[in-house]
C-alpha cells in the first residue's frame, strides 16, 4: 500500500514537472522584456547561451536631435529560424511599436507572437524618440531563432550589437538632415498586401530615384524621381495592381545605389 502511494506521488510529481516545463516553454510566446544587454541575461528559455549562428542587427539613423523620432529595424537571421522573436530596450528615450507584431511593456518592446521569416530573415520595425538631453543613447535588442518543434531543443538566440545614437541640439534649420550616411531600410510590413512603406535616410540633399522591379528586372513602378532634402524619407507603395510575388526596390542617389527585396502576398 505504501509503495503504491509512493509510486502515485512520484507519478504526480512527474506530471507536475511536465506541466511546469510546458508553461515555461510556452509562457513567452507573446514575448518577454528585460532580456537585452541593458538589464538581462538573454533568451535563456530557448538555450543557456547566445549563439554565433544567429545574427541580430539594429539599423536606423546614427544621429537625432533632442526630442526627434525616427524608425529603426531589428533584423534576425540564421539559426533554425522557423520563426523569430525579439526584445528591444533603450538606455533613455521612448520606444513605440509601428505595427501589430510588437507590444510595449515597461518602455521596452517585445514580439506579440513568433514571427514567420520572409526571404530568410525576421524583421521588426519600431519608433524611437530621443530624450530632451544631449549625449549618447543606446538601443539594445536580442533575437531568438526557433524551430517550432514544441520545446526549446535546437532553439538559438543572440544579442544585437548595441546601436549607439548621438543626441544633439536642434540646429533651427531642419533636423531631418542629422543622419551620417545613406541607408535604405527594409520595407514594412513585409510580406505586405497591398501597401507597404519604404524608408531611407540621406546625409545630403540630392536628386533621388526609387523604383520597383519584378523578378525579371522589368520596371513596374517609379515611386520617387525628384530632388529630396537630406534626412529621413519614406514613401508608400501600393501594389494593388500587381500579382503576388517577389519584387525589388532600388534607390539611386548620386553614386549611392542599393536594392532590397520585398514580398507581395495576396
Amino acid at each position: 500500500m505504501l509503495n503504491s502511494i509512493k509510486n502515485q506521488n512520484v507519478f504526480n510529481f512527474i506530471i507536475f514537472l511536465v506541466i511546469v516545463s510546458a508553461v515555461i516553454i510556452y509562457a513567452h510566446e507573446n514575448g518577454i522584456v528585460e532580456r537585452t544587454l541593458k538589464n538581462g541575461d538573454g533568451c535563456t528559455c530557448h538555450s543557456e547561451s547566445p549563439s554565433a549562428n544567429v545574427l541580430v542587427t539594429i539599423s536606423g539613423p546614427d544621429t537625432l536631435a533632442t526630442g526627434q523620432s525616427a524608425t529603426y529595424t531589428v533584423t534576425i537571421q540564421g539559426g533554425p529560424l522557423e520563426s523569430g522573436g525579439t526584445n528591444i530596450a533603450a538606455s533613455d528615450g521612448n520606444l513605440d511599436p509601428l505595427g501589430s507584431d510588437l507590444r510595449k511593456e515597461n518602455n521596452e518592446l517585445t514580439h506579440v507572437s513568433p514571427k514567420i521569416p520572409s526571404a530568410g530573415s525576421v524583421t521588426f520595425q519600431f519608433n524611437f524618440t530621443a530624450p530632451n538631453s544631449t549625449g549618447q543613447q543606446i538601443l539594445f535588442a536580442n533575437g531568438n531563432s526557433v524551430n517550432l518543434n514544441g520545446d526549446n531543443s535546437g532553439d538559438q538566440w543572440n544579442f544585437a550589437a548595441n546601436k549607439v545614437i548621438n543626441i544633439v541640439q536642434p540646429t533651427g534649420i531642419d533636423d531631418q538632415f542629422l543622419v551620417s550616411s545613406f541607408e535604405l531600410l527594409q520595407n514594412y510590413p513585409n510580406p505586405f498586401n497591398p501597401s507597404t512603406k519604404i524608408s531611407w535616410q540621406s546625409p545630403v540633399s540630392s536628386w533621388q530615384m526609387l523604383k520597383v522591379y519584378d523578378v525579371l528586372g522589368i520596371e513596374v513602378a517609379i515611386l520617387v524621381d525628384e530632388y529630396r532634402s537630406a534626412g529621413n524619407n519614406d514613401v508608400e507603395f501600393n501594389a494593388s495592381s500587381l500579382a503576388s510575388g517577389i519584387y525589388f526596390y532600388k534607390l539611386k542617389a548620386g553614386n549611392y545605389v542599393e536594392t532590397k527585396k520585398m514580398l507581395l502576398l495576396r
